[in-house]
């Protein structure tokens, strides 16, 4: 197939999309990049974008030669911010890629990365965790206590995950549907767990969980970092190799079949990944609305549903969007710091209807 084009001169259609796909997968890394310098400027002690930089470059060297103002920025950005602005950088991205990668399998621009229940399996874990396992908690070494809580969150979402996604196969063959309403189903279910356990939990350990589950980068540490990465790294790195899989999902299982794609493969490596860099994601930062909805949206509307450009382009949009979301709870209420959900929440929610009413005109 053609476009239009000079006289004489044959243009195919992927040839002429090319360009545009270029431009916005650099659009999206701009900003990406733009807002990670930005998180690590901005805040109660404002440092220059230029002097960011720098310390960057010299990370590595001793500081020995830094002395007042210049030694205390530099101990801001590295020993404060970056590991936050990494945490964000991985948990935008990740959950974003995630929610593309779900509206692909569910072929339903309006599925996320909770319809496989890694909220609310992260959350019963969570909770069980801060109401059953203090005792436990002492038992554990000093560097491991810091890391209880998301470890059990993590473990939480996965095994939710594992248990629907054992629930939809019947003879070999992964109902999506079945899906659906199993997470939903355990979803509630693991709700109410967490509700029961709320009732019963202290007053302190009540605003422990609920801090949780507004979310927040707050609490970010080079050793959450080093949970969360090789999972969010893994989706990154192997999402893009669905895309070919995803783009012939769309016409229909039975047909994606027939053109050679590994339909059942395909589904359980997406649900997979997507439980792992969730997870460990909601396990890191807590619980953080709308990002893997909204995202892939903005990028679907603006650069087409093609998956080869839709996957990277929401990963980069993704760690933009939830990083200049982290610099606005952080400014918005200072000294104070609004929950990062919450944000989030504010902007995605009026997308999210607006997205409705959109779909409701159309149709």
């Amino acid at each position: 197939m053609t476009v239009a084009a000079a006289p004489g001169v044959r243009v195919s259609r992927r040839a002429a999309g090319r360009p545009a796909a270029v431009v916005g997968i650099a659009a999206c890394a701009t900003l990406a990049a733009l807002a990670f310098v930005g998180a690590l400027a901005i805040g109660p002690v404002t440092i220059a974008p230029t002097h960011v930089l720098a310390i960057l470059a010299d990370a590595f060297s001793a500081p020995t030669d830094e002395i007042g103002t210049a030694l205390r920025e530099r101990m801001v950005v590295l020993d404060i911010r970056l590991p936050r602005a990494v945490l964000g950088l991985l948990t935008g991205a990740g959950t974003a890629l995630a929610g593309a990668v779900m509206q692909g399998v569910f072929r339903n621009p309006l599925a996320d990365p909770g319809l496989v229940g890694v909220a609310p399996g992260a959350a019963l874990a969570a909770v069980a965790f801060i109401v059953l396992g203090a005792p436990a908690l002492e038992l554990l070494p000093a560097a491991l206590q810091t890391l209880g809580l998301p470890l059990a969150a993590f473990a939480g979402s996965l095994a939710t995950t594992l248990v629907i996604a054992r629930l939809a196969m019947r003879d070999g063959t992964m109902s999506v549907a079945t899906l659906l309403f199993s997470g939903l189903a355990l979803g509630a279910l693991a709700s109410a767990g967490t509700g029961l356990l709320v009732f019963i939990s202290s007053e302190q350990q009540s605003r422990e969980f609920i801090f949780w589950t507004l979310g927040s980068l707050g609490g970010a540490t080079w050793p959450k970092v080093a949970l969360v990465a090789p999972f969010v790294g893994a989706l990154l790195i192997g999402g893009p190799f669905l895309a070919r899989g995803l783009d012939a999902l769309a016409l229909g299982e039975a047909e994606a079949f027939h053109v050679g794609v590994p339909v059942e493969r395909l589904k359980r490596l997406a649900i997979l990944a997507v439980a792992a860099g969730v997870g460990a994601c909601v396990a890191a930062a807590g619980v953080i609305g709308f990002v893997g909805l909204v995202v892939p949206h903005l990028v679907r509307m603006w650069l087409g549903p093609g998956h080869r450009v839709l996957l990277p382009a929401s990963a980069l949009l993704g760690a933009a969007v939830l990083l200049a979301a982290d610099i606005c709870a952080r400014m918005l209420a200072a000294p104070a710091e609004l929950p990062l959900g919450v944000v989030t929440a504010l902007v995605g929610a009026p997308f999210f209807l607006w997205l409705l009413l959109r779909r409701r005109l159309i149709g």
